[in-house]
């Protein structure tokens, strides 16, 4: 049973994809070894069976950045000359750059996911060095030198949003609930505890009684948040974190959120409408051209934040809720943007990938 070794960045966007994938790889009969950094341990229970390496690496900003990520690619080489995978996969974030830095050293079998249209720092370092490039969407920016390498397969869901593909859209009725779901990221959003609450309780009377928010907010947040909602008698579900999101996306008439990767594929995969506000302060503006392919297609809306006012998104939502039609139109839209079984096609080429090697446990030669 051959060795496939995967590497993300410590948070939720970047591991996500890593446990789709390792998920379909497990089932093909490959043992998978996931090496990332100390954060990782929130999430280590997303990969059963799975070996977990840690190797130190560090922010690419930060003053120390080449000593750690030195130290980190002497480890990362050292465990990998000891596993000997078929594969290396990269994910992005900073804790994969000392891991396939040492994985072409070891003229390992390399490959990076891109889950942004806009290749995020961490891959640029890498993607001129390893054999594939596999894209969730088309690349928009900073492609790599050979643009024969890339590969689009889309970007591999968790269980929980697979399990829920194309969930029929529920057409808000006549004097009905509106679901509306909120969210800013694993972090949560500090404007939308601001903004979004106070556009909310300018609407009419007739339609914030029908209105249910479910909102993520921080939880700094949460208080002040709560009491905005329960002064103008509005229903709202608040919470720092969800665990159920993908459930609560596909029972909401319009989301509004943020615009990384994992949100605009199960925006896709789910099939529902929404308001994106590309995060404003993220490296290279990666958020907006990925508010870009849905707003582009009819699927949603993409509202700098700089744009983002009460008075804005009140006659914003007014407009929207007056439409159902419409809105009803946007979710399918949105479903018809989905690539079917993303996480196949990736294990796929991670295999045919894997397949090319030719040396005894799985290295190049």
């Amino acid at each position: 049973m051959s060795t496939i070794v995967l590497s993300a960045g410590g948070t939720g966007g970047h591991l996500f994809p890593a446990q789709a994938l390792a998920g379909e790889l497990s089932r093909r009969g490959r043992k998978i070894v996931v090496m990332t950094d100390t954060r990782f341990i929130q999430y280590a229970t997303r990969f059963p069976g799975a070996r977990i390496e840690t190797v130190p690496s560090s922010p690419l900003n930060a003053i120390a950045a080449p000593f750690k990520i030195a130290a980190g690619i002497a480890l990362a080489l050292a465990k990998l000359l000891r596993l000997r995978p078929a594969a290396v996969i990269g994910f992005g974030g900073y804790p994969s750059v000392p891991v396939m830095l040492a994985a072409t050293l070891a003229r390992l079998p390399t490959a990076i996911i891109e889950q942004n249209a806009v290749v995020g720092r961490a891959n640029r370092l890498v993607m001129n060095k390893v054999k594939l490039v596999a894209a969730a969407f088309p690349i928009a920016r900073f492609a790599p030198r050979d643009k024969s390498k890339i590969v689009l397969t889309g970007n591999p869901l968790r269980p929980e949003v697979t399990a829920l593909w194309g969930a029929p859209y529920s057409l808000p009725q006549a004097d009905g609930a509106i679901r509306l779901l909120v969210f800013g990221g694993s972090q949560g959003a500090r404007a939308f505890s601001k903004i979004i609450p106070a556009a909310i309780t300018r609407l009419p009377h007739g339609l914030k009684h029908r209105l249910h928010v479910i909102q993520q907010c921080r939880l700094e947040d949460l208080d002040s948040v709560r009491e905005i909602y329960a002064r103008a008698e509005i229903r709202a579900d608040l919470a720092p974190f969800f665990s159920d999101l993908p459930d609560r996306m596909a029972a909401a008439h319009l989301v509004i959120g943020r615009a990384g990767a994992g949100t605009v594929a199960e925006l896709m995969a789910i099939g529902r409408p929404a308001i994106l506000v590309p995060l404003p302060y993220a490296l290279d503006d990666n958020q907006t051209p990925n508010a870009d392919i849905l707003a582009d297609a009819g699927a949603g809306w993409r509202l700098p934040e700089r744009d983002l006012s009460p008075e804005l998104l009140s006659q914003m939502l007014i407009g929207i809720f007056a439409d159902p039609p419409d809105l009803k139109a946007r979710a399918a839209k949105a479903h018809a943007m989905a690539t079917p079984d993303a996480a196949g096609k990736l294990a796929d080429l991670v295999e045919s990938l894997a397949g090319a090697s030719s040396m005894p446990g799985g290295a190049a030669a």
